[in-house]
């Protein structure tokens, strides 16, 4: 997609997102744009060569219940697992405290199309994904 219907606001509230992964034996943070050692490390220990990190929380970025959210991750969590071995917990957070973190998930081994398309499927507006070279990028999904 070459022109985005994201407001180019939230579109920066995105990117300067902190989006942390609760990785085993080591927590780290993924930064749009930036490469991730760590991110590398867990290519090497598991084979995988990309990485997709999602949420299912607040839909196209509107807030909805703990429950709703709750139920939503679930579901993702399944779809996940159908998908790969190698899931981690996850948090994305907003730096500066004005949008609640949203669980979310790590997945190792998804590609760049079928990361958009669970993305699409999870009602969000970006997803970040991750090839061989381990920088975290950001996805537009609209």
């Amino acid at each position: 997609m070459s022109v985005s219907t994201i407001a180019p606001a939230k579109i920066e509230a995105y990117r300067a997102t902190h989006y942390r992964v609760c990785a085993p034996g080591k927590a780290f943070t993924l930064l749009i744009g930036i490469p991730s050692g760590e991110l590398s490390q867990l290519y090497l220990a598991t084979g995988a060569s990309c990485a997709l990190f999602i949420t299912a929380d607040n839909p196209f970025g509107k807030m909805q219940s703990d429950g709703e959210n709750l139920a939503a991750h679930s579901i993702l969590g399944e779809e996940l697992r159908a998908l790969t071995n190698h899931i981690y917990d996850g948090q994305g957070g907003d730096p500066t405290g004005v949008w609640p973190e949203e669980r979310s998930y790590l997945a190792l081994g998804i590609g760049r199309q079928t990361s958009e398309d669970l993305g699409e499927c999870a009602h969000q507006d970006a997803v970040v994904w991750a090839g061989d070279d381990a920088i975290p990028q950001l996805l537009c999904l609209r």
